[in-house]
């Protein structure tokens, strides 16, 4: 009966995340409470405290290294935004052709997202689009095509998608074999919609200039140098766990702490006023700590349905009814455009033992890939479609009419190339 009162808080919690707009309760405290309400559940109702604590014990320090990770990555990531780091990039951009601004906006997603990650590169390229278009319904068609390309790029990094990342800290797959295998099928990804729409898409950028004449709160040296260390210490994180086969949070935390001293160095002849906001001290206060919430309550959750083994019983019936990974993965990815692509990826994890599905199987790269670009179908699927969504006020429907067909083609013709890439690698 532990299993059913456990499976019946989750699906009520779950309900109150998709729901939190109608609620009006953040996502997060829904959250926290199921996850809580849930191990509640098993330790009152198990009868072997001692074996709950454990289990819990094991499960929070799992968690704990993603929360970690993340965390220290928001902070460099806001730092360098603080510093107008991503302007360094920005400034190059002096087209006024909207077919190549698209492009080069599309690419430049792609690529920038990752080095740093889907959210905070839709958020950066989102905004500069706002900045280089004026009619809004040019604004709102490039904020949809940044999506798929920051979905498609973060999916082939490590560092890029924080369902990958979990699949990299939780050892299911290998930094650089992830890069060596989806980079192609994230690239399709993103080609073939990009292609379609540019067909359709043509003339000059007018009515605004594209040149950013906003004051900067930093000197170029600053700007400079903050761009290219918080770049640099995320880029070799990978390389650190590599080296020490320390867990990659150990690799984050270390870069979060040469920016900080390094920033302190840099502004310690300003007053408090003034290096307020250049501080991780602000940076801290700004990044999106309801976010980190919400992945411990979830985790948590997914973490007391594994302990039951709900999720080994949901992995056999899969198994037994479907058969086929390819069509579990591209059904998986599917989901993830309705429900939230953490928690299916937590349940993947718990679903599939590694003893099982070793290090870099193809389930593990497949379901990076669809889980990391199958979000794209809806504008609330992913977490750069929510961010997109919010700074444009892009309508449901009109991202489902005008962008969603595109994004499941190019999502589909990426999970082709990966089958026959695969196939064609592991023929001989």
């Amino acid at each position: 009966m532990t299993s059913y009162y456990i499976i019946a808080t989750f699906l009520i919690g779950y309900s109150a995340i998709t729901l939190e707009h109608a609620l009006r309760i953040n996502k997060a405290a829904s959250a926290l409470i199921t996850g809580v309400i849930c191990w509640t559940i098993y330790i009152l109702t198990n009868g072997q405290t001692e074996n709950v604590l454990n289990a819990l014990e094991k499960h929070v320090g799992e968690i704990a290294s993603i929360l970690f990770f993340l965390l220290s990555a928001m902070v460099i990531v806001e730092l360098i935004d603080a510093h107008d780091g991503f302007d360094v990039i920005t400034e190059k951009i002096t087209t006024k052709s909207r077919r190549k601004l698209l492009w080069l906006l599309a690419w430049l997603t792609f690529f920038l997202s990752a080095i740093l990650d889907n959210l905070t590169t839709t958020i950066v390229m989102v905004s500069l689009a706002r900045k280089l278009l004026n009619e809004r319904e040019d604004r709102l068609l490039f904020a949809g095509l940044i999506v798929i390309a920051a979905n498609a790029g973060g999916a082939w990094s490590p560092i890029g998608d924080v369902t990958t990342t979990m699949l990299w800290i939780g050892g299911q797959i290998s930094a650089l074999h992830i890069m060596k295998m989806l980079f192609i099928p994230s690239f399709v990804c993103l080609l073939i919609p990009l292609s379609v729409f540019s067909l359709s898409i043509g003339g000059s950028v007018s009515g605004i200039s594209i040149t950013n004449n906003q004051k900067s709160n930093t000197s170029p040296f600053e700007r400079n140098t903050v761009f290219l260390l918080g770049l640099g210490v995320i880029v070799l994180v990978p390389v650190f766990k590599t080296i020490t086969h320390l867990p990659p949070f150990m690799g984050m935390l270390l870069g979060l702490g040469i920016m900080w001293s390094i920033t302190e160095y840099i502004h310690y002849k300003k007053d408090e006023v003034e290096k307020g906001v250049l501080s991780v001290n602000h940076a801290l206060r700004k990044i999106d700590t309801p976010s980190i919430l919400f992945f411990l309550g979830i985790l948590l959750a997914v973490a007391a349905l594994q302990a039951t083994g709900v999720l080994n019983q949901l992995a056999q019936w899969l198994n037994d009814t479907v058969g086929d990974l390819a069509i579990i993965g591209i059904l998986i990815g599917f989901l993830s455009a309705i429900i939230d692509n953490v928690p299916l990826v937590a349940a993947a994890q718990g679903m599939y033992p590694l003893s099982a599905y070793p290090t870099d199987h193809f389930l593990w790269e497949y379901l990076a890939y669809c889980t990391g670009t199958g979000g794209s179908a809806l504008i609330i699927g992913s977490a750069a479609g929510i961010a997109a969504m919010g700074i444009e006020k892009i309508d449901f429907f009109w991202y489902l009419k005008r962008i969603s067909l595109l994004a499941i083609l190019g999502y589909l013709s990426g999970a082709i190339c990966y089958l026959a890439q695969y196939n064609f690698m592991h023929s001989n």
